[in-house]
């Protein structure tokens, strides 16, 4: 196992501040990102396993699906840019970007420019898209984007402005050179970002009048994709098209359109255009539950499902073990107790390494490959579990909180969609709620 490279010490100068420093907020102070756990620095025996492998593994898996997609439609497979946004669902942003590049992916989205700016810094050279915009006053990160090469998504004039007077700097100062490649965003169904369809003419003659900027993608977002119903895609496919219609009457290259998420890539052929955006699928969790839709529909044409593997894997071990008797009380509240005489175990995670404490009495982990419940609250840093029925438990024993084991007791796993079931929440966030203290390792292939 490899982990990230070494950060360099909290006591190191920080280097001056420059007008383009992401770090830097406009009224000069400095912005310290938090750092997450290094391996070597780690003294708790919590952690996270990403195997690099099955991330490539995932990766050749959906591109089968492309592939089979497309020869169905005579078409060429749509490429992969990956969704990296979140420090790539946890999994780390800079680590799973490389990997991905290694393995051929055409390019990486993240939401933020300062996601965008690590992964360059880091060395990735494949295109970077800023899927979330840019939201700064003034030049506000404008510049720093530009001199690293990143492709901002736009929706609306103040952005077009922004971007093509910060453009047109950087050239003045030969620190840029050629027009500054931009995607614009359609807003089809989802409302959050992107611009109306009925508005597309304001911003088109506001794109048109600035020579600093070239639109080389057009995007939007589905909001039910993962849906049994197929109204909402529908409409929003249909939109999607209409509105590439009227840009492309009004002279613009249309050639690059992207909408499809995860579960669009498997479900929607149809909208897998020149570029798809898979995020969750890449980390091997099915957007789309543990199987496709057994329903006929016009969208469930995929060819088959791919065959993904979880990316992630969370670990600890048992720290203490203690005997209760029957009727004993345990945990903030007092809200198990011990209905017989019972053998509970302290494992050191928690709610702030993103254990949560909706898993308070309903949880369950793997210890020796057999599933034990999870007693009383999870607190902040600790969990205990009732290991009264295996008795050959002691301290030191692995405890899997997320992933697969194999022990003397049998063989079981425990998947993110299963934790986010239990919890209340969906896959997504169970993977990103995995701290920065919680130490990643990196199982390469």
């Amino acid at each position: 196992m490899a982990a990230d490279p070494p950060e360099p010490p909290d006591q190191a100068p920080a280097p001056a501040p420059t007008p383009s420093d992401p770090g830097v907020a406009s009224d000069g102070a400095r912005v310290v990102r938090p750092r997450r756990a290094a391996p070597a620095e780690a003294a708790r025996v919590t952690r996270a396993e990403i195997n690099l492998a099955h991330l490539r593994h995932n990766l050749h898996e959906l591109r089968a699906v492309l592939a089979a997609a497309a020869e169905g439609r005579g078409r060429r497979p749509a490429r992969i840019w990956a969704v990296l946004k979140a420090d790539a669902y946890g999994h780390g942003g800079t680590v799973a970007a490389t990997a991905l590049e290694r393995a051929g992916v055409d390019g990486v989205c993240v939401a933020l420019l300062e996601e965008g700016i690590e992964l360059r810094q880091a060395g990735v050279r494949v295109p970077v898209l800023v899927m979330s915009g840019s939201h700064g006053r003034r030049r506000d990160g404008l510049e720093a984007l530009i001199e690293h090469k990143l492709t901002p998504v736009v929706f609306d004039a103040e952005q077009v402005e922004a971007l093509a007077n910060a453009q047109r700097y950087m050239q003045s100062t030969r620190a840029s050179e050629g027009p500054l490649d931009v995607h614009v965003k359609i807003d089809t169904g989802m409302g959050r970002l992107g611009v109306r369809p009925e508005a597309l003419e304001p911003l088109m003659g506001s794109l048109r009048g600035r020579g600093e900027l070239r639109v080389t993608g057009w995007m939007t977002h589905l909001a039910c994709a993962d849906a049994p119903e197929d109204t909402v895609t529908k409409t929003q496919l249909a939109r999607f098209e209409g509105s590439l219609a009227e840009v492309a009457r009004a002279g613009f290259d249309v050639s690059l359109r992207h909408a499809a998420n995860s579960a669009a890539v498997l479900r929607w052929p149809a909208s897998h255009y020149e570029v798809v955006r898979p995020g969750l699928a890449l980390f091997g969790v099915h957007p789309l539950g543990a199987a496709p839709p057994s329903h006929e529909s016009e969208a469930s044409s995929a060819p088959r499902a791919p065959r993904l593997k979880p990316v992630m894997s969370v670990r600890s071990e048992i720290v203490a073990l203690r005997e209760l008797p029957e009727g004993a009380s345990l945990g903030y509240g007092h809200t198990w107790t011990a209905a017989r005489a019972s053998r509970i175990a302290t494992v050191p995670i928690g709610y702030a390494d993103g254990y949560s404490r909706a898993l308070s009495n309903r949880g369950e982990v793997l210890v020796g490959g057999r599933r034990v419940p999870v007693v009383g609250n999870v607190s902040m840093d600790l969990t205990m579990i009732d290991v009264t029925d295996l008795p050959h438990v002691t301290v030191r024993d692995e405890v899997v909180v997320l992933g697969e084991q194999r022990g003397r007791y049998g063989s079981d796993a425990i998947s993110a969609q299963e934790l986010a079931e239990r919890s209340g929440t969906i896959s997504w966030e169970t993977l990103t709620s995995v701290s920065r203290r919680v130490p990643r390792f990196y199982r390469h292939p």
